[in-house]
């Protein structure tokens, strides 16, 4: 989503399902606004035949980019443009340009990343299919079409075909071309991916990001720095030298500081930072850290346009909000509030005026504009109320307890749809996946659909939660699955006390990733629960280590790979009691699954065969471990009702017996 530099105008996708076709349909819709109201209604503004998403504005307002697949079929022709203001015309492209761009602030230029063109003796297909250090040989490389791979980082979640040795895979470099067209000039030539450009003030240098070691497999943690070089002349030259990383670089107003995020490690706080720049673009002095006293998680950084604070968003407890934090660090305001979720934030050329999309439990997200100081919110889209009217949504009402050892922790209870008090009814325990991510204030479609079939719903933030604080969030380490089934079994109890008319004895419990680990651990080290779905699970951490694409993660969680901590990695994994399961499961898991491969559903799902537990598995085709977010549609939908019969069959047909 993206408001126009004057504030006439908000461009956002609209994603819609094409049910026959089983397929999402993006494209870009505009609204019109005055004064910071919205005016008239929002049209469509890209064509409904074809796919366009993440519009971007010119410095002047007057071109719209987008991305839209229209082409020939290459990526570097997915950049399209299009005249907003008088006389209009087609969607065209601008020579030379091949990536998402950003305009100089006078619009007279535009930067972007992008691989290197191929030339045309260069190989297209199989390149990199095998390693150019392998030892072993094949008689005829024509005919071998399998892989030789050298290096672990041969997968990645989302991307169905196994990568390219690294060194067939051209890095991301920055181009520049001019706005008018006429071709690109490279300015770099690094062994590592160029990210998030960003131009100085006087548009003649250019800010980006890049890792010097993301091919470096011994790396625990990414370590990127932030990199300087001129419009049209001179070297690339890196300008941070703290230990860390450095992302997200934003220029103020008047180009004399630079913001950004700074991490020490993983596991490790992050901070906005900010430095003086020098003539030269260098940095000057010590950066100042801005958030070192603010105890949460900052998002990326952007000035206000009088260049006194920088804003970003953040979550805390269950919402996310923008937060503006004064240029000198002495204060952290607060600019959006409320029971909700703020995503997307654009704000016009002077501040005034700011628009962001919005959800909350019962509703899906639309765009909101308001003032630039937060006082005065507008709603602007309309687009789920029709298919929202006849449906019955329970809100989601807050619920807080201590665990054994005095921590709190927050949750939510979501009513069973036409709820009659002294009824008994069964529940659903959801647990969030990460395990560092959180539920909050925001839509779930899995939980209204249980409620409408008559479950409560019980989804909590145990500790290993964002949006609690740094400490909250790392207190797990080392302990995966232990810290966080007191708290989950304590939110049970917590429900059971505050809501009489659950049945104790049919509670359910579900969840997807590490959600769906804590699932299998708690239907292994407990007998509270009567049923279970279970999700893109992991049933044994030492098989997850050498199957997975997150090897950095399970290092860190468990203190060592798991030669080095090999009790801890048995311990925690709860194939080690799967003879204690008694609860009837059913395992869903995608075949393209990266993050948590398909084996650890099956391994779970054959221990429980094998030994007579009912249990059913569900393999979802061309499915990542985005299964519940960004699947097919239909797949999406199917895996709704299964969770939902499931739960039905043995919490209220079979009374949880």
């Amino acid at each position: 989503m993206a408001i126009s530099p004057d504030g006439g105008l908000v461009a956002f996708t609209v994603t819609t399902v094409v049910e026959e076709e089983n397929r999402r349909r993006r494209e870009i819709w505009m609204q019109q606004l005055r004064g910071g109201r919205p005016e008239g209604e929002p049209f469509r503004f890209t064509d409904p035949t074809r796919d366009a998403s993440r519009p971007r504005w010119s410095p002047d307002g007057r071109v719209l980019s987008f991305r839209s697949p229209r082409g020939d079929g290459d990526a570097a022709g997915d950049t399209w443009f299009a005249r907003v203001a008088f006389p209009g015309g087609e969607a065209y492209r601008i020579d030379g340009v091949r990536g998402a761009p950003t305009w100089s602030p006078d619009g007279a230029w535009i930067a972007y990343p992008a691989p290197p063109e191929a030339g045309d003796d260069e190989p297209r297909d199989r390149a990199g299919w095998v390693a150019p250090d392998a030892i072993s040989r094949t008689l005829d490389p024509n005919r071998f079409d399998g892989r030789v791979i050298t290096t672990t980082r041969y997968k990645r979640d989302g991307t169905p075909d196994l990568l390219p040795h690294p060194s067939a895979r051209p890095r991301r470099q920055l181009f520049v071309a001019p706005a008018a067209g006429g071709g690109a000039a490279q300015r770099t030539d690094l062994g590592f991916d160029v990210r998030e450009p960003v131009w100085s003030a006087d548009g003649e240098r250019i800010y980006f990001t890049g890792d010097e070691g993301q091919d470096d497999e011994t790396a625990a943690d990414p370590a990127s720095d932030i990199y300087v070089v001129g419009r049209d002349a001179g070297e690339p030259r890196r300008v941070t030298a703290d230990a860390g990383s450095e992302t997200y670089p934003a220029v103020s107003p008047d180009g004399r500081r630079l913001a950004f995020l700074h991490s020490r490690g993983r596991g490790e706080p992050t901070d906005i930072r900010v430095v003086d720049v020098a003539a030269d673009g260098t940095l000057r002095g010590i950066p100042r850290n801005l958030t070192r006293d603010w105890d949460m998680r900052p998002g990326a950084p952007a000035w206000t346009a009088r260049g006194d604070a920088v804003r970003f968003l953040a979550g805390i407890r269950g919402n996310r909000h923008l937060f503006e934090v004064t240029e000198t660090g002495d204060l952290i305001r607060q600019v959006t509030s409320g029971d909700r979720q703020v995503g997307s934030v654009s704000a016009t050329l002077d501040g005034r005026v700011i628009a962001y999309t919005v959800t909350d439990p019962t509703a899906p997200a639309e765009v909101f504009v308001n003032t630039g100081d937060g006082s005065r919110q507008r709603r602007v889209t309309s687009f789920n109320d029709a298919w929202l009217a006849p449906l019955s949504l329970q809100p989601a009402e807050p619920l807080r307890w201590r665990a054994d050892d005095g921590a709190e922790i927050e949750g939510w209870i979501i009513e069973p749809v036409g709820y009659e008090p002294g009824r008994s009814y069964p529940m659903v325990l959801k647990i969030h996946g990460g395990p560092h991510g959180a539920y909050g204030n925001t839509f779930f479609r899995t939980f209204h659909i249980l409620s409408n079939a008559g479950f409560f719903v019980l989804y909590a933030n145990p500790r290993g939660s964002t949006g609690y604080g740094h400490d909250f969030t790392y207190s797990i380490t080392g302990g995966w699955g232990e810290i966080e089934a007191g708290d989950l079994l304590a939110g049970v109890d917590a429900a059971l006390e505050a809501y009489p008319d659950i049945d104790g004895r049919r509670i359910g419990v579900s969840g997807g990733s590490y959600g769906g680990f804590m699932t299998n651990w708690l239907t292994a080290t407990t007998s509270r629960f009567a049923a279970a779905v279970t999700s893109r699970s992991i049933a044994d951490w030492t098989s997850l280590y050498g199957s997975s694409d997150a090897q950095a993660l399970l290092e860190f969680g468990f203190g060592g790979a798991p030669w080095e901590e090999r009790e801890r990695y048995d311990r925690l994994s709860p194939i080690t009691y799967v003879e204690r399961v008694r609860a009837p499961t059913l395992v869903i898991h995608g075949e393209n699954d990266y993050r948590t491969p398909i084996g650890d559903g099956e391994k779970w799902f054959m221990a429980l065969r094998k030994r007579g537990v009912p249990t059913e598995l569900v393999r979802y085709p061309r499915s990542s471990h985005g299964l519940s977010r960004t699947g097919e549609p239909w797949l999406l939908v199917d895996r709704l009702e299964r969770i939902r019969s499931w739960f039905t069959h043995w919490l209220i047909e079979h009374g949880g017996r």
